[in-house]
């Protein structure tokens, strides 16, 4: 008899939900992304429940014009402002990392089109950001409040503005993983996408204060971080934008990023 030759298993097409799985396990299988998502999530906690135990244990000797205008969310959320750090390096990571050791050549080999690889990096680290993020900066508001309530010094949940600028903290957050890893995309250098990550969020807003006060006023409102932190912010003034407005033209900046780190991917790796 002739043997039947047995049929090949058939080839499974590259999707968007396989890429997305790929990027996945890549993304928890190393080791610097556990630390920093840990670094993030305890700077998140814990600087504020630091910083609201430094501040009641001294409220007695505060003025009483510092009494008046202290504003319980800034402790709260002050962890959530240097999570960032953490954040934007993980994020120009998530691609730099692959370009330095050679592994985006199998990634890029395995998906032609390129581009469904960098969405699903973004996306997944995007949907990590929040999910760690949220429930991190919720404890960090009710857990400094407790603390600071101690001297009447405290938010509650409902008041005015308070949920917005709580739940921005954690989108906020999650547009700066989305933007750190389009400039990961545009420069494919680790060290050179963390200095730009570092010049564009720390570096640039101070250096507009050399600026004349009608430059500074009318530029530094439209910077990436001012604009974003505008969400978080419960007063503002003619000099800064609107809540909604200023996440807006954070996440355009983001978009922006990513769409020219698409463009990088194309052209350079194709």
């Amino acid at each position: 008899m002739t043997a039947v030759p047995a049929l090949a298993a058939p080839m499974r097409g590259v999707t968007q939900s396989r890429v997305v799985r790929s990027e996945w396990t890549k993304f928890w299988t190393v080791r610097s992304t556990r630390w920093s998502l840990l670094v993030a999530t305890i700077l998140t906690i814990g600087f504020p429940i630091l910083a609201s135990t430094v501040i009641a244990t001294h409220w007695g000797s505060r003025s009483p014009h510092d009494r008046a205008h202290f504003n319980p969310l800034d402790p709260a959320l002050i962890g959530s402002q240097i999570a960032q750090l953490a954040l934007g390096v993980l994020g120009v990571l998530v691609v730099s990392g692959e370009y330095s050791t050679g592994m985006i050549r199998a990634t890029l080999t395995a998906v032609p089109k390129r581009l469904p690889v960098l969405w699903a990096k973004a996306g997944v680290f995007a949907v990590v950001t929040f999910a760690l993020m949220l429930p991190s900066v919720l404890i960090a508001f009710f857990a400094s409040q407790s603390i600071l309530s101690r001297h009447n010094a405290s938010y509650s949940w409902h008041h005015p503005g308070v949920a917005r600028a709580v739940i921005g903290a954690a989108l906020y957050l999650v547009v700066v993983a989305v933007l750190t890893v389009g400039i990961g995309a545009i420069l494919r250098s680790t060290a050179g996408g963390i200095a730009a990550f570092a010049a564009i969020f720390f570096v640039l807003p101070p250096l507009m204060n050399v600026l004349p006060t009608s430059w500074n006023n009318a530029i530094s409102p439209y910077l990436p971080s001012n604009a974003g932190r505008a969400v978080i912010a419960l007063t503002r003034d003619s000099t800064t934008l609107a809540p909604w407005t200023g996440f807006g033209v954070f996440v355009l900046y983001a978009a922006i990023a990513l769409a020219a780190g698409a463009c990088v991917l194309k052209l350079r790796d194709a």
